[in-house]
């Protein structure tokens, strides 16, 4: 489904994607770990086209977008949840799932509204509240709600359970794995907990300075001793 072929990405002058090459299989989940810095945000955004790759192909469906307009892309069938939330705090919950379905069929608006009420009953119950006024875990359920408006056939999660309390967390990857599985959602997911990511995945990738530095399935990484000594604290 997705392709990035030995893609390199820089902020002005600043390289930070070197030589990226990964791919996403329709109905999988894939991860990608690594420490801050790593490449992993900007790999997400530019598979949007913010920034756009300097050199390489990123390919959607076997078409290449490297050069697409990001609306276009959103159009396609590819949606991103962004890291910090960010979702409009002085508009309504309703506003804001409003807005993520601006680039979709309006045929589908009831029924991908339906959708995030049950994934997120509680945003079902707030919809006329303002969004800036939820708490932070409530605020990160219509992040993902809001990107689940459009439709996707893959979705771009970017550090979905950051600065939520360890339940939270456990509900954000019950509700990831449950996208993935009932709606038939391809997820490629970029997070700091990396023991819950790899037991999630089906496939994952470690960046280091921009680069792909190991990949293999869940299970793999999860034994792999580097990967333990250096992002799950000695397999504490």
């Amino acid at each position: 489904m997705l392709r990035l072929e030995n893609v390199h990405s820089f902020y002005g002058r600043i390289q930070a994607l070197r030589g990226i090459n990964l791919h996403v299989d329709s109905g999988e989940i894939v991860a990608m770990i690594g420490a801050n810095g790593a490449g992993k945000s900007t790999t997400l955004m530019t598979i949007c086209g913010q920034p756009r790759a300097r050199s390489g192909r990123v390919l959607f469906d076997g078409d290449d977008i490297t050069h697409v307009p990001t609306f276009q892309i959103i159009r396609s069938g590819l949606s991103h949840s962004p890291e910090g939330r960010r979702i409009f705090p002085r508009m309504t919950v309703l506003e804001n799932l409003q807005m993520g379905a601006v680039a979709s069929d309006p045929a589908h608006f009831n029924d991908d509204l339906g959708l995030v009420f049950d994934l997120f009953p509680i945003l079902g119950e707030r919809q006329q509240q303002r969004g800036g006024t939820l708490s932070g875990g409530e605020q990160q359920m219509l992040a993902i709600a809001r990107a689940l408006m459009s439709h996707p056939r893959l979705l771009l999660l970017d550090e979905p359970s950051l600065g939520l309390g360890p339940m939270l967390v456990k509900q954000i990857f019950d509700v990831i794995g449950q996208i993935n599985q009932d709606r038939g959602v391809t997820i490629l997911l970029v997070e700091q907990n990396a023991h819950q990511s790899l037991l999630l995945a089906h496939r994952a990738y470690v960046l280091a300075n921009g680069e792909i530095i190991l990949h293999g399935t869940g299970d793999e990484l999860l034994a792999d001793p580097e990967v333990r000594n250096a992002y799950l604290g000695g397999g504490n």
